[in-house]
């Protein structure tokens, strides 16, 4: 059994490369192996988000604060708000992050797959990210 202490691991700058704007991590779990299993708490300022990406067994996004965006690849963006439960299906090209006008966090849960739980892709350029204002 590990306990870790609130406060006892460091929050994370999302990297730029993946990300679009100011992202905070904080982790949650990252299971030893033979576990697979890794989460992270992201709060994502006004405007920020990840970038395209996949994850090979899939994501379940558990919005907490905020209101929130979450796209699948030639789909349109379907709001989020707290209490909201996303699953996205393994394979699946998708992005999710904060509307233009207000900070969103979630709780994202993943799992490892041969060494890899997130493929990142290309960023969501301005064209595909809804307006300040669109609720949809």
């Amino acid at each position: 059994m590990e306990i870790h202490r609130a406060g006892s691991r460091p929050s994370q700058q999302g990297p730029a490369d993946n990300f679009t704007g100011r992202v905070r991590l904080d982790p949650l779990i990252n299971a030893p192996e033979p576990a697979t299993v890794f989460s992270a708490h992201v709060t994502f300022e006004p405007g920020a988000r990840t970038a395209w990406h996949t994850h090979p067994l899939g994501q379940t996004l558990v919005v907490t604060t905020g209101a929130g965006w979450v796209q699948r690849w030639a789909e349109p963006p379907q709001a989020i708000l707290p209490g909201d439960v996303v699953w996205i299906a393994p394979g699946e090209k998708h992005w999710h992050g904060a509307r233009a006008d207000t900070g969103m966090s979630h709780i994202a849960i993943q799992e490892c797959h041969d060494g890899v739980r997130t493929d990142w892709l290309e960023q969501v350029c301005e064209e595909q990210y809804p307006a300040a204002g669109d609720t949809r």
